[in-house]
């Protein structure tokens, strides 16, 4: 079963959250971040793909602070309209959209009486390695190509769960270099590099890659079986 509901910030802030469920009881919760296009088709696929593997999972809408109901494709002006709402997200003062996270997190706690990972994809990749520096209640994070974990101050963040991260070789959006500047920085973390482009996991991108998006989340899958158990 999956349905949107309403979840609410430290701050009162209400917003909406994609929820699947599993058929059984939970074996643990994951809460899913979009990427710039909102919590489209694939994200809620996504979701429903935790729920199908026994996780409560958890989308929130991380850009209804500064625009609700965002669902966006993958063409060259959603593409845009997508990194303009990042934009902005990224410019409210602190702590932003991570209270929102933490909500879901709370939320995903709660309802699957069990530990909670979290797993995002491009900028939702970068606020998984956010939130698992900064946030509580969590188990395991997962980054997919997270745009811009490795350049600037990110690589010095410590995380505060394990962290297993996913990046292309071919991903002119997160160059190699600072991948391997990123592996030295963070030791602790599970890097893993595919023959692939930035977007590899999406079945809706040109940039799709199915031998590298089964691969990452079967690793995936593992880790969170590892640590949300």
């Amino acid at each position: 079963m999956a349905n949107f509901i309403d979840l609410q910030s430290a701050d009162g802030f209400l917003f909406p959250g994609y929820v699947a469920e599993p058929a059984a009881k939970p074996k643990g919760a994951v809460v899913v971040l979009q990427e710039i296009f909102g919590v489209n088709s694939h994200i809620r696929s996504v979701a429903d793909g935790y729920a199908a593997a026994g996780y409560l999972a958890v989308a929130p809408a991380t850009f209804h602070r500064v625009k609700p109901g965002v669902d966006l494709d993958y063409t060259d002006a959603d593409m845009n309209a997508g990194f303009a709402l990042k934009t902005a997200v990224e410019a409210l003062p602190a702590p932003g959209v991570l209270q929102d996270i933490q909500a879901a997190i709370n939320h995903a706690a709660q309802t699957s009486g069990g530990k909670v990972g979290i797993v995002g994809f491009c900028w939702g990749g970068l606020l998984t390695w956010r939130a698992a520096c900064t946030l509580s209640g969590l188990s395991a994070a997962v980054p997919y190509y997270g745009g811009g974990m490795t350049a600037g101050d990110e690589p010095a963040r410590q995380p505060a769960c394990p962290v297993m991260a996913h990046f292309g070789n071919q991903d002119h959006w997160i160059p190699l270099d600072t991948v391997e500047a990123f592996k030295k920085a963070q030791p602790g973390v599970e890097v893993h590099v595919y023959d692939a482009n930035h977007g590899f996991n999406c079945d809706q991108r040109g940039s799709y890659n199915e031998a590298a998006a089964k691969l990452a989340k079967e690793r995936t899958l593992a880790f969170f079986a590892q640590h949300l158990a």
